[in-house]
């Protein structure tokens, strides 16, 4: 197998040969451990990104990876026609790990969020009686739930959705942390459900008001419609609870997982619901090759026995508030960054320039010059999310390096 010798020539190759449905920082990586990241030449990072969440348990954890090195030496891959050794045990630690009756196991986050809404319509038709093709979802603006066809036709990300057309219909669209909003589209007739991120990660680390997601959650059952709950990159420990719901004691009729199921290591999404709502779905009638797989199956549960035994969940609470204090205390001192806002180990900085400036895109840039790897997103929003496996220390010392890089960028500017 070929490899390649630098980096400007693995970009090079993925440039030429490779789809531009992306645009990666300038760095390209080969080998991670724990909260670190190193690159072709062998130069060392800091990961604050944690593959959007999906590194909760940071890279190459032992654990994980020797659950998949022994499982992919004695079965990968039987397909649904059959039934595998580990299927049923998968299921049973999901269901009872989350606390519901049954779990349906996919591949990726964009998958499971099809998944609920498949669920969803056909619970609506077959349990709470709407007529047949008029189920309704209300979903909220500026969501990120995937970018598969049925997914970005409630998207107002014009990006995402700009000539991908025909789009889906059936969607209701509120803002926000909108309890009003929400009252009024829950009058409307034929709906079955609300999907919703407890954090809006992608729009740029939205944190709702307190009480929005238990007043929700209240309003979906006094009208009869389901709470869905996209907790893809919210939860699996990352806001300083296992699920973000958590916070305030929401059991959301439908919960949506992925990325950190797995702990970076295999795509693992699974949607998990009680029987009511589980059992609308009949043989034929949903379904994945690659789905509950004996390797994805083993990998979840190392993975998530790792976010238990490691208390991962507690160690990100602790450190998300060092973060924000540090962070608050430095925007007293700089005009570059106007807030931080998160929960746990999922925040972001706002910087104080136009959604359509280069400065964040250079501050990451900086940033990865000077040892540590982020991302904007929407423009002027830099999206901080190391492993949970951090340490104080090692944390006060990215802290620094951002610190350090934004201020060199100020006076760069001036």
């Amino acid at each position: 197998m070929e490899m390649v010798q630098s980096s400007k020539e693995a970009i090079a190759l993925e440039n030429k040969y490779g789809a531009h449905n992306y645009h990666p920082l300038p760095v390209v990586l080969s080998k991670g451990e724990g909260v670190f990241l190193w690159d072709v030449e062998g130069k060392k990072y800091y990961d604050f990104l944690s593959a959007y969440s999906a590194v909760n348990q940071g890279h190459c954890h032992p654990r994980i990876v020797g659950a998949l090195k022994e499982q992919a030496e004695q079965l990968t891959l039987t397909s649904r026609a059959f039934h595998s050794d580990v299927l049923g045990v998968f299921e049973k630690y999901m269901s009872e790990y989350f606390g519901f009756d049954k779990v349906l196991p996919m591949n990726t986050g964009a998958e499971a969020v099809e998944t609920a809404i498949k669920l969803c319509r056909k619970w609506a038709y077959e349990k709470k009686g709407i007529s047949q093709n008029e189920a309704k979802i209300i979903v909220c603006e500026n969501n990120f739930h995937g970018r598969t066809t049925t997914i970005i036709s409630f998207s107002n990300d014009p990006v995402a959705r700009k000539n991908f057309g025909p789009y889906t219909e059936g969607f209701i669209k509120i803002a926000y942390d909108d309890i009003d909003a929400l009252e009024a589209a829950l009058k409307e007739e034929n709906v079955a459900g609300f999907l919703v991120e407890p954090i809006q990660g992608e729009a740029g680390v939205y944190v709702p008001q307190d009480g929005f997601l238990s007043k929700a959650n209240e309003l979906c059952k006094q009208n009869n419609v389901l709470f869905i709950a996209d907790e893809v990159q919210t939860g699996i420990a990352r806001t300083g609870e296992l699920l973000a719901c958590n916070y305030e004691n929401v059991n959301p009729d439908i919960l949506v997982l992925g990325k950190a199921v797995s702990g970076g290591v295999y795509p693992v999404s699974a949607v998990l619901a009680n029987n009511e709502v589980m059992d609308v779905i009949g043989p034929g009638q949903h379904g994945s090759t690659f789905g509950g797989n004996p390797l994805a199956a083993k990998v979840a549960m190392a993975a998530l026995d790792v976010i238990r035994d490691e208390k991962l969940a507690d160690n990100a609470k602790r450190l998300g508030e060092i973060f924000r204090e540090r962070m608050n205390a430095f925007i007293q001192k700089s005009d570059l960054v106007s807030l931080v806002r998160g929960k746990g180990l999922l925040n972001a900085i706002v910087i104080n320039d136009t959604e359509d400036s280069s400065t964040a895109w250079d501050i990451c840039v900086k940033l990865k010059e000077n040892g540590l790897l982020a991302k904007p997103t929407h423009g002027n929003i830099i999206r901080f999310a190391p492993p949970l496996v951090m340490t104080e220390e090692q944390l006060h010392d990215c802290c620094d390096i951002i610190e350090r890089t934004i201020n060199d960028c100020t006076k760069s500017e001036a």
